[in-house]
């Protein structure tokens, strides 16, 4: 089925709003980071090498599931192979966001040799789907960085299948990802995990 071109325009628009909004949170420093939004088979992905913060649909790049660029102008990025597997294994996701904030890359580095970051006892856990209570246990998977996107991809599945009721996916020292069915979900579920980022990196450096 041809993806609908009025909905696609629609998540663009939405996606570039957040991409920029991210940029102003200081979360997507030197043209770091990547958007992502699916419509049916066809997602709209982030170029490589672009200031986030004055992103615009020009700026995104339509490929399949499959990877391979059906429109637009410019390099795809590495990183788009990561989407592509979290799509795959995420079949509700409508959105991926990927950030560089100081307190994820702090703490997946500090976290690393435990595999996850472990939050609970939060009542903004809530803000994450499906999540109904402060005792809720959130582990937040940690993959090593690597610069071997095979490599890497794999470590990315792996971690998924491992942490099925994770919201997120942290890139040791590099970053997060997260996702949800549409991007204001996605959008959610990056301000209450990295809000709780915040609050655990602040709780290790009080002692």
């Amino acid at each position: 089925m041809v993806p609908d071109t009025d909905s696609l325009s629609i998540a663009a628009e939405l996606l570039c709003t957040t991409a920029r909004w991210c940029y102003s949170q200081g979360w997507v420093p030197a043209t770091s980071g990547n958007f992502s939004v699916r419509v049916g088979e066809r997602i709209l992905v982030t170029a490589s090498g672009l200031d986030k913060g004055v992103l615009t649909p020009d700026g995104l790049l339509e490929v399949d599931l499959e990877g391979r660029v059906l429109g637009g102008d410019g390099k795809a990025s590495a990183e788009t192979e990561l989407h592509l597997v979290l799509y795959k294994a995420r079949p509700s996701a409508g959105a991926i966001l990927h950030v560089h904030t100081v307190w994820n890359t702090l703490l997946s580095g500090f976290h690393e040799a435990a595999g996850y970051v472990a939050l609970s006892g939060y009542e903004l856990l809530k803000g994450l789907s499906g999540v109904a209570t402060h005792e809720h246990v959130e582990q937040v998977p940690i993959i090593s960085n690597s610069q071997n996107y095979v490599e890497l991809t794999a470590k990315l599945a792996n971690a998924l299948t491992e942490y099925p009721e994770a919201h997120g996916v942290l890139l040791s020292r590099h970053g997060l990802y997260t996702w949800g069915e549409s991007v204001a979900e996605a959008r959610r579920h990056l301000e209450a995990l990295e809000f709780l980022f915040e609050v655990e990196g602040r709780k290790a450096l009080a002692g």
